[in-house]
Protein backbone atom coordinates (compact mmCIF):
# COMPACT_ATOMS: atom_id res chain seq x y z
CA UNK A 1 0.00 0.00 0.00
CA UNK A 2 1.25 3.27 -1.22
CA UNK A 3 -0.50 6.38 -0.45
CA UNK A 4 -0.75 10.57 -0.90
CA UNK A 5 -2.05 13.62 1.54
CA UNK A 6 -3.19 16.16 -1.15
CA UNK A 7 -4.25 19.88 -0.13
CA UNK A 8 -3.64 21.77 2.74
CA UNK A 9 -6.75 23.11 4.11
CA UNK A 10 -9.03 20.50 3.28
CA UNK A 11 -6.68 17.66 2.70
CA UNK A 12 -7.68 14.32 1.22
CA UNK A 13 -5.80 11.34 0.98
CA UNK A 14 -4.88 8.71 -2.02
CA UNK A 15 -4.45 5.36 -1.33
CA UNK A 16 -2.71 2.98 -4.20
CA UNK A 17 -3.78 -1.05 -3.71
CA UNK A 18 -2.24 -3.49 -5.48
CA UNK A 19 -4.37 -6.58 -6.56
CA UNK A 20 -5.25 -8.58 -2.87
CA UNK A 21 -4.54 -5.01 -0.64
CA UNK A 22 -7.37 -3.48 1.44
CA UNK A 23 -8.11 -0.85 3.55
CA UNK A 24 -11.30 0.06 5.63
CA UNK A 25 -12.94 2.93 7.14
CA UNK A 26 -16.66 3.95 8.79
CA UNK A 27 -19.73 3.53 6.05
CA UNK A 28 -19.66 6.46 3.61
CA UNK A 29 -15.80 7.36 4.29
CA UNK A 30 -15.13 7.08 0.61
CA UNK A 31 -14.30 9.95 -1.94
CA UNK A 32 -13.88 8.60 -5.68
CA UNK A 33 -12.04 5.13 -6.42
CA UNK A 34 -10.86 3.66 -9.77
CA UNK A 35 -13.27 1.17 -11.03
CA UNK A 36 -11.12 -1.74 -10.40
CA UNK A 37 -11.39 -1.36 -6.56
CA UNK A 38 -14.31 -3.22 -4.77
CA UNK A 39 -16.20 -2.08 -2.13
CA UNK A 40 -17.64 -4.40 0.64
CA UNK A 41 -19.46 -3.22 3.86
CA UNK A 42 -20.23 -5.73 6.96
CA UNK A 43 -19.80 -5.42 10.89
CA UNK A 44 -16.37 -5.96 11.09
CA UNK A 45 -15.56 -8.06 14.58
CA UNK A 46 -19.36 -8.87 14.65
CA UNK A 47 -21.83 -7.36 16.89
CA UNK A 48 -19.84 -6.62 19.54
CA UNK A 49 -17.02 -5.00 17.42
CA UNK A 50 -19.57 -2.95 15.89
CA UNK A 51 -21.40 -1.96 19.06
CA UNK A 52 -17.37 -1.07 20.53
CA UNK A 53 -17.07 1.35 17.50
CA UNK A 54 -20.51 3.13 18.22
CA UNK A 55 -19.32 3.96 21.69
CA UNK A 56 -16.17 5.35 19.95
CA UNK A 57 -17.96 7.75 17.50
CA UNK A 58 -17.78 5.44 14.78
CA UNK A 59 -20.32 3.76 12.84
CA UNK A 60 -21.79 0.37 13.18
CA UNK A 61 -20.55 -0.69 9.98
CA UNK A 62 -17.27 -0.42 7.78
CA UNK A 63 -16.87 -0.55 4.88
CA UNK A 64 -14.18 -2.23 3.11
CA UNK A 65 -11.88 -1.51 -0.46
CA UNK A 66 -10.22 -4.03 -2.25
CA UNK A 67 -8.08 -3.49 -5.45
CA UNK A 68 -9.24 -7.43 -7.33
CA UNK A 69 -6.65 -6.67 -10.67
CA UNK A 70 -3.74 -4.76 -11.23
CA UNK A 71 -3.02 -1.60 -8.91
CA UNK A 72 -5.88 0.90 -8.51
CA UNK A 73 -6.50 4.02 -5.75
CA UNK A 74 -8.99 5.26 -3.07
CA UNK A 75 -9.22 8.51 -1.77
CA UNK A 76 -10.93 9.62 1.20
CA UNK A 77 -11.75 13.68 2.02
CA UNK A 78 -11.75 15.52 5.35
CA UNK A 79 -15.34 16.47 6.83
CA UNK A 80 -14.18 19.78 8.09
CA UNK A 81 -10.93 21.81 7.74
CA UNK A 82 -8.11 20.69 9.13
CA UNK A 83 -5.31 18.07 8.78
CA UNK A 84 -4.87 13.89 7.90
CA UNK A 85 -2.35 12.50 10.21
CA UNK A 86 -0.84 9.21 9.08
CA UNK A 87 0.52 6.76 11.32
CA UNK A 88 2.33 3.61 11.31
CA UNK A 89 1.51 1.26 13.92
CA UNK A 90 3.62 -1.94 14.74
CA UNK A 91 1.81 -5.19 16.40
CA UNK A 92 0.65 -3.93 19.24
CA UNK A 93 1.58 -0.20 19.39
CA UNK A 94 -1.68 2.14 19.84
CA UNK A 95 -2.79 5.26 19.91
CA UNK A 96 -5.51 7.11 21.95
CA UNK A 97 -7.40 9.72 19.76
CA UNK A 98 -10.49 12.03 20.42
CA UNK A 99 -13.74 10.54 18.92
CA UNK A 100 -14.60 10.73 15.01
CA UNK A 101 -11.23 11.24 14.51
CA UNK A 102 -10.24 7.63 12.20
CA UNK A 103 -10.41 7.82 8.96
CA UNK A 104 -9.20 4.71 7.20
CA UNK A 105 -6.66 2.04 7.99
CA UNK A 106 -5.19 -1.39 6.80
CA UNK A 107 -6.98 -4.20 7.97
CA UNK A 108 -4.36 -5.16 10.57
CA UNK A 109 -5.80 -1.96 12.33
CA UNK A 110 -8.14 -1.99 15.05
CA UNK A 111 -10.72 0.35 16.64
CA UNK A 112 -11.81 -0.06 20.00
CA UNK A 113 -12.84 2.18 23.41
CA UNK A 114 -10.49 4.02 25.32
CA UNK A 115 -11.80 4.98 28.94
CA UNK A 116 -10.40 7.69 30.54
CA UNK A 117 -8.46 6.58 34.11
CA UNK A 118 -9.99 9.61 35.96
CA UNK A 119 -13.57 10.89 36.78
CA UNK A 120 -12.48 14.73 36.59
CA UNK A 121 -10.76 14.41 33.07
CA UNK A 122 -13.86 11.99 31.92
CA UNK A 123 -15.80 14.55 32.75
CA UNK A 124 -14.18 17.58 31.99
CA UNK A 125 -11.84 16.36 29.46
CA UNK A 126 -13.27 18.26 26.64
CA UNK A 127 -14.14 15.08 24.67
CA UNK A 128 -15.87 12.76 26.98
CA UNK A 129 -15.99 9.72 28.94
CA UNK A 130 -15.08 7.60 25.97
CA UNK A 131 -12.07 8.03 23.43
CA UNK A 132 -10.94 5.87 20.51
CA UNK A 133 -7.73 3.64 20.98
CA UNK A 134 -6.40 2.63 17.81
CA UNK A 135 -4.04 -0.42 17.50
CA UNK A 136 -1.55 -1.99 14.78
CA UNK A 137 -0.36 -3.65 13.14
CA UNK A 138 -0.25 -1.24 10.08
CA UNK A 139 -1.21 2.16 8.49
CA UNK A 140 -4.12 4.28 9.97
CA UNK A 141 -5.07 7.61 9.01
CA UNK A 142 -6.90 10.44 11.57
CA UNK A 143 -8.92 13.31 10.69
CA UNK A 144 -7.69 16.36 13.39
CA UNK A 145 -9.38 19.58 13.44
CA UNK A 146 -7.13 23.16 12.29
CA UNK A 147 -3.27 22.91 12.19
CA UNK A 148 -1.39 20.36 14.26
CA UNK A 149 0.99 20.55 16.24
CA UNK A 150 3.54 17.73 17.48
CA UNK A 151 4.96 17.40 20.85
CA UNK A 152 7.35 14.82 22.39
CA UNK A 153 7.51 14.64 25.95
CA UNK A 154 10.14 13.75 28.18
CA UNK A 155 9.24 11.42 31.28
CA UNK A 156 7.68 13.73 34.01
CA UNK A 157 7.64 16.65 31.33
CA UNK A 158 4.33 18.76 31.61
CA UNK A 159 1.98 20.94 29.30
CA UNK A 160 -1.22 22.57 30.71
CA UNK A 161 -3.57 22.43 27.59
CA UNK A 162 -7.40 23.86 27.14
CA UNK A 163 -8.93 20.29 26.90
CA UNK A 164 -10.41 20.72 23.53
CA UNK A 165 -6.63 21.04 21.47
CA UNK A 166 -5.69 17.96 22.84
CA UNK A 167 -6.58 15.54 19.63
CA UNK A 168 -4.46 12.40 20.05
CA UNK A 169 -1.50 11.02 21.88
CA UNK A 170 0.38 8.15 23.19
CA UNK A 171 -1.26 5.87 25.35
CA UNK A 172 2.26 6.32 27.37
CA UNK A 173 1.10 9.76 28.30
CA UNK A 174 -1.12 10.71 31.30
CA UNK A 175 -3.99 12.68 31.41
CA UNK A 176 -5.74 14.36 34.18
CA UNK A 177 -8.12 17.78 34.36
CA UNK A 178 -8.10 20.28 36.79
CA UNK A 179 -10.13 23.29 37.71
CA UNK A 180 -8.50 26.87 36.96
CA UNK A 181 -7.16 28.66 40.20
CA UNK A 182 -8.00 31.82 41.16
CA UNK A 183 -11.38 33.77 40.90
CA UNK A 184 -10.06 36.73 39.01
CA UNK A 185 -8.91 33.75 36.20
CA UNK A 186 -11.64 31.71 36.22
CA UNK A 187 -14.37 34.77 35.76
CA UNK A 188 -12.31 37.14 33.77
CA UNK A 189 -9.54 35.01 32.40
CA UNK A 190 -12.18 33.92 29.36
CA UNK A 191 -9.92 30.49 29.59
CA UNK A 192 -13.25 28.35 30.78
CA UNK A 193 -12.88 26.54 33.94
CA UNK A 194 -11.04 23.51 33.72
CA UNK A 195 -7.41 22.86 32.33
CA UNK A 196 -5.76 19.48 31.40
CA UNK A 197 -2.32 18.68 32.22
CA UNK A 198 -0.21 16.20 30.18
CA UNK A 199 2.80 14.41 31.54
CA UNK A 200 5.23 12.24 29.61
CA UNK A 201 6.56 10.19 28.13
CA UNK A 202 5.07 9.99 24.83
CA UNK A 203 3.92 12.60 21.91
CA UNK A 204 1.12 14.60 22.26
CA UNK A 205 -0.95 16.06 18.90
CA UNK A 206 -2.80 19.42 19.30
CA UNK A 207 -5.02 21.07 16.97
CA UNK A 208 -5.74 24.77 16.85
CA UNK A 209 -9.56 24.67 16.08
CA UNK A 210 -11.54 22.58 17.88
CA UNK A 211 -14.84 21.33 16.40
CA UNK A 212 -16.77 22.65 19.39
CA UNK A 213 -15.06 25.95 18.99
CA UNK A 214 -15.97 26.65 15.73
CA UNK A 215 -19.17 25.42 16.49
CA UNK A 216 -19.62 28.15 18.82
CA UNK A 217 -18.04 30.70 16.48
CA UNK A 218 -20.86 30.33 14.45
CA UNK A 219 -23.89 29.87 16.19
CA UNK A 220 -24.09 33.79 16.04
CA UNK A 221 -24.17 33.89 11.67
CA UNK A 222 -26.56 30.71 11.85
CA UNK A 223 -30.65 31.27 10.71
CA UNK A 224 -32.86 32.08 13.28
CA UNK A 225 -36.46 30.60 13.54
CA UNK A 226 -39.19 33.38 13.05
CA UNK A 227 -42.08 32.10 15.59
Amino acid sequence: MEYEIRGTVMQSVEVTLNQGESVYTEAGGMSWMTANIEMTTDMRGGLMGALKRAVAGESLFVTHYGCNSGTGFVTFTTETPGKIIPIELAEGQSMVCQRDSFMVAEEGVDIEIHMHKRLGAALFGGEGLVLQRITGPGTAFFELSGEIVEYKLEAGQQLKIDPGHIAMMDPTVDFDVSMVRGITNIFLGGEGLFLATVTGPGRIWLQSMPLSNLALRLIPYLPKSRD
